[in-house]
């Protein structure tokens, strides 16, 4: 599957975002070797520098840790990775109740439909 990336956002930002995700889910767990920069690249279908400049904002978040000679693994903090899925999904709310305002939609109207639609997708 060829990935589609969004015009106006960085590759590296949106790769690090899908690598901070999957992190988060469980994907890769703490502790857990991750794919090498040649994986991925391939995977994404980018330059592995492109790759390689994401890992270092992972690195950066501390939820990513390099190995001088094997490579890279998530972090094995929960705590951080806890954290880390906070921000992301803080982000997220803060994004969609955003665009619920830009319609018009009032705080209360937001809140009915989190109940709604929260408990069946949650």
């Amino acid at each position: 599957m060829a990935w589609q990336f969004e015009a106006g956002t960085p590759i590296y930002r949106q790769i690090t975002d899908v690598l901070l995700r999957r992190i988060c889910n469980g994907t890769y767990p703490a502790g857990a070797e991750l794919p090498t920069v040649r994986e991925l690249a391939v995977e994404f279908s980018v330059n592995p520098n492109t790759v390689q400049k994401a890992f270092a904002e992972l690195e950066a978040t501390g939820a990513v840790l390099t190995h001088r000679t094997a490579g890279r693994s998530v972090a094995k903090d929960a705590a951080l990775i806890s954290q880390i899925r906070t921000r992301l999904a803080r982000k997220i709310v803060a994004d969609a109740a955003a665009q619920v305002r830009e319609l018009g939609g009032e705080r209360g109207e937001m809140l009915q439909l989190w109940e709604e639609i929260g408990h069946d997708s949650l």
